[in-house]
């Protein structure tokens, strides 16, 4: 196997991407408050993005001869992304904070795709990581902003 890393890397971000919609799902379906009516139909965006970069980063895989997980209970084992149990009773920003944690892995798995991939000489799952971290990057700015925090992606 010529990238085994970069592999690994990618099948972690199928399960986290695939985690993260359902947490996003959830929130948008159980989401309450004054904001419902603008917020609501932008998670709607944000579940269709981390999809388009679920089905990249899986063709990506499958592209290099890798397997990507697609089970339920394989993500469930394998993704970093801790569960959410419903709940009615949480504010927006409570439920902002919580996507934005899953997003923080994902920033993180793909710094680690760029790292892996760079040293294993795959250039073009590099350029993808690059892309897609920028994007990720940019959601958290942007739900930080909608409660009023910063980024925190460079602190000084």
């Amino acid at each position: 196997m010529k990238y085994p890393k970069t592999k690994e890397v990618l099948n972690q971000l199928v399960a986290d991407l695939t985690q993260m919609h359902m947490i996003v799902h959830q929130h948008h379906w159980y989401m309450r408050g004054e904001r419902f009516l603008k917020l609501h139909p932008y998670l709607d965006k944000v579940m269709d993005e981390l999809a388009d970069q679920q089905d990249l980063v899986a063709e990506r895989l499958i592209t290099l001869d890798g397997s990507p997980v697609s089970t339920l209970s394989d993500i469930a084992k394998m993704t970093k992304i801790k569960d959410e149990e419903p709940n009615w009773n949480e504010t927006i920003d409570e439920r902002y904070a919580k996507i934005i944690a899953g997003y923080r892995q994902l920033e993180q798995d793909y710094q680690k795709g760029l790292e892996v991939s760079d040293a294993e000489g795959d250039y073009s799952t590099n350029d993808m990581f690059t892309t897609c971290h920028s994007e990720v990057e940019k959601r958290i700015w942007m739900m930080s902003a909608e409660i009023n925090q910063a980024p925190e992606i460079d602190p000084e």
